[in-house]
């Protein structure tokens, strides 16, 4: 497998997500500088993941337009301007806009980045190659907050946007010299109403979450934008079935291994997305401990999904898909329910060691349904493919933040007190709930499902003796 393209991709991914956490950390300091409050500078973050909602489903079809490989260099050149003009912000409209237009950068970076994956990987090597670029996605949340609260502390927050610049530039560089091209193709004529159907839903979801588990603006405001998003996403799916080309295809859920990532995937990514945003708070307020030192303790995550890369191949060959995410989800919601039993005097090591493992069977799910989504899609599809997949995944990851944060609100209403480790214990508790359920998708999935990638032995055999039923009976689409 060439290693390079999912390193240089991941580079790029990780400068993303590395953004996107590092600013919660100093959200204190900025919004000190631009004279407003941090509740109402959380506008900031929430404009970031509305641009995402709204432009990655157009993500596939400039790939298609345009070609992946140059759409990939202007998406970082986008995300690196939105930087430079985030640093130097004198105002909280500024902020947000900038913040905006670093979100229309990362929407395109993250499934354009797969997508020149998927066309580049061979499908024996897809399962390596996920696994080198999903580190981003797990190590981003995790060593965002030290690096934020050291970068904050010890030197400016304009730090935090500038130290995205000559990353960005050598991103791009790496990018020209060594990515492979892939074609432009003519695809269909842009379906303009879907386009807007799906931004006003995803958009809707997104903002309206947001506002309701962080509340800048009223509540009222939040439900309004989650009524919409929802009445707008039932509209698309009857406009999808009347459209020959609609933006998001939705009849890419009839395949079975797709149809299975998606579903159980978002569910899953949910309590990813929450993972980062409860440990540290329960560390900071619950247990005392200052931001820098909650941020090493969870920065043990992150090191247990990086081990992750080196044998997830072979342990995917190993069990196949389905025995490989079922125990990773298992192990998952073991170490989210030991977190949640985790008190003041529990020793440091006892918790870094649960987070170690936590943060690896994490890696392992989430390379295996990113690979797994794929197994069955031609190249001519991958492009519609990443764009959904990618869709669900920043709206789980949204949604991850949201559930937390309600759940946590909800429990200080109900107990009439100030947020306490209880809280905390009763959010932890929940999402694991959410983890258990994520795993029904994959426990109705035959064994033989993704071998062609995972390259599990057993797998292909049983893909042998069924290919002749499966001849007849997948549709065209599978084929």
């Amino acid at each position: 497998m060439n290693r390079i393209v999912p390193l240089i991709l991941a580079v790029a991914l990780f400068m993303e997500q590395m953004d996107s956490t590092v600013i919660a950390t100093a959200l204190p300091a900025i919004a000190a500088d631009l004279h407003v409050g941090p509740i109402t500078l959380k506008l900031a973050l929430t404009s970031y993941m509305v641009a995402l909602a709204v432009f990655i489903p157009i993500s596939g079809w400039m790939a298609d337009r345009f070609g992946a490989k140059f759409i990939f260099r202007c998406a970082i050149g986008v995300f690196v301007v939105g930087s430079i003009m985030c640093a130097f912000s004198g105002g909280l409209l500024e902020f947000v806009f900038a913040r905006f237009l670093q979100g229309v950068g990362g929407s395109m970076m993250t499934p354009i980045g797969r997508l020149v994956l998927v066309r580049t990987t061979k499908r024996s090597d897809l399962v390596s190659a996920m696994a080198l670029l999903s580190i981003p996605a797990l190590v981003g949340p995790l060593a965002g907050p030290p690096l934020g609260g050291f970068i904050t502390t010890y030197f400016s927050w304009h730090w935090i946007f500038l130290i995205n610049v000559p990353v960005g530039v050598l991103g791009v560089v790496l990018a020209t010299i060594f990515l492979p091209e892939v074609e432009a193709v003519q695809p269909p004529k842009l379906d303009f109403i879907g386009f807007l159907l799906t931004s006003f839903a995803a958009a809707g979801v997104v903002f309206g979450m947001s506002v309701i588990s962080l509340p800048a603006l009223p509540p009222i405001v939040g439900i309004s934008a989650v009524v919409i998003g929802f009445v707008c996403g039932f509209v698309y799916i009857g406009h999808a079935r009347r459209h020959p080309a609609p933006i998001l295809n939705l009849n890419l859920l009839r395949n079975g291994t797709f149809r299975a990532s998606v579903t159980g995937g978002t569910l899953f990514r949910i309590c990813i997305g929450a993972m980062p945003f409860l440990t540290p708070l329960m560390l900071q307020l619950g247990f005392g401990l200052n931001p820098f030192q909650s941020g090493l303790i969870t920065f043990a995550g992150a090191i247990g999904a990086i081990t992750t890369k080196f044998i997830a191949r072979r342990v995917f060959a190993a069990v196949g898909f389905k025995t490989a995410l079922l125990s990773a989800a298992f192990v998952t919601t073991v170490t989210t329910i030991t977190t949640g039993m985790f008190e003041p005097w529990t020793s440091h090591l006892l918790i870094v060691g649960v987070l170690l493992i936590g943060g690896f069977a994490r890696s392992f799910f989430f390379t295996g349904i990113n690979a797994l989504a794929f197994a069955d899609i031609d190249d001519k599809e991958a492009s519609q493919a990443t764009s959904m997949s990618s869709v669900m995944q920043q709206i789980s990851l949204a949604l991850g933040v949201a559930v937390a944060a309600l759940i946590l609100e909800t429990s200080t209403f109900f107990s009439g007190t100030s947020l306490t480790v209880f809280d905390f214990h009763v959010a932890f508790y929940a999402i694991s709930v959410l983890t258990v359920i994520a795993t029904i998708p994959f426990i109705r999935m035959d064994r033989s499902a993704g071998a062609v990638v995972s390259g599990h032995k057993a797998g292909l055999k049983r893909v042998a003796q069924l290919q002749p039923q499966l001849q007849q009976t997948q549709s065209p689409m599978v084929k």
